[in-house]
């Protein structure tokens, strides 16, 4: 249980303080635990860095900005705590893989990093074993669809033997691919999603099998194709499935149960080995 509220509260702290000048030393002092402590228990639950889960939330939050606010890119640099514009613009496009610029013209979504959530279900023998993201965005815009929508959820296939074979930054770069062929599939009449590791997920805002069934097509259809990370070229292949989620006729699903609705879907396709549609789960 300690380990776990270190955690949470490093989660909290970080997401709280994300246009402020914060050192690790400040987050452990909000934690009341000791630097190598925190270094430890978030490395163990994430598998990353303090740093570099900061730096992803930081250029994550920024899209946000760059596609929805009219900010310079000076004013979007300084209050991310990047010294210059270009500081900033190279930070952006090694996540990104596009200058702010082409970002604002080329993409619908921005959520490529979304906030970790602590979930106190994930903790095992004192250790915290896994993690949930917030998709507070997707339950809102499931909700003001006010109708039964088909969601269409994704995941990558074999994932873990990128970052094995690879790299961890092979697999980021194959994460931001997949990310975008989900965010051009949804266009701008639909909202792409990333909701876990290697899953994502587009509310397509309408009951329309058919319909639901041809945004699907347009990410499948490029299973196959390769992504570069230096000198290699790494093939690409998205799962989907899709759940009918309803919100007419007196049906109201909460917050606490849509991950694990969409999770379902994820492993029942993985398990079938072919796409599936449910009417319910």
């Amino acid at each position: 249980m300690k380990n776990f509220c270190i955690f949470a509260d490093a989660v909290n702290f970080i997401e709280e303080n994300l246009c402020d000048e914060i050192t690790q030393e400040d987050i452990a002092a909000a934690c009341c635990c000791s630097l190598s402590a925190l270094q430890k228990v978030w490395r163990y639950c994430t598998h990353t860095s303090l740093k570099e889960y900061i730096t992803k939330r930081r250029l994550t939050r920024s899209a946000e900005d760059i596609a929805h606010t009219d900010l310079t890119l000076t004013d979007i640099a300084m209050k991310y705590q990047y010294n210059s514009p270009e500081v900033f613009t190279r930070a952006f496009r090694k996540l990104w893989g596009v200058s702010p610029s082409k970002f604002k013209k080329e993409w619908h979504s921005t959520g490529i990093f979304p906030q970790i959530i602590p979930d106190e279900s994930k903790l095992k023998g004192g250790i915290y074993m896994g993690r949930r993201v917030d998709i507070t965005e997707l339950y809102d815009v499931l909700r003001s669809a006010n109708r039964d929508s088909w969601v269409l959820c994704f995941d990558i296939m074999k994932f873990d033997g990128v970052n094995k074979t690879f790299g961890r930054e092979a697999g980021d770069c194959v994460i931001r691919e997949a990310f975008k062929r989900v965010d051009a599939a949804a266009g701008d009449t639909m909202a792409a999603f990333r909701i876990g590791g290697d899953e994502f997920a587009i509310v397509t805002c309408t009951d329309d099998r058919a319909a639901a069934e041809e945004t699907a097509q347009r990410v499948i259809a490029l299973n196959g194709q390769t992504v570069t990370f230096e000198d290699k070229e790494i093939p690409l292949s998205l799962r989907v499935g899709a759940v009918k989620l309803y919100y007419g006729n007196g049906h109201n699903l909460r917050y606490s149960e849509l991950f694990d609705r969409m999770h379902k879907v994820i492993c029942h396709t993985r398990e079938e080995g072919k796409t599936l549609f449910f009417d319910s789960l």
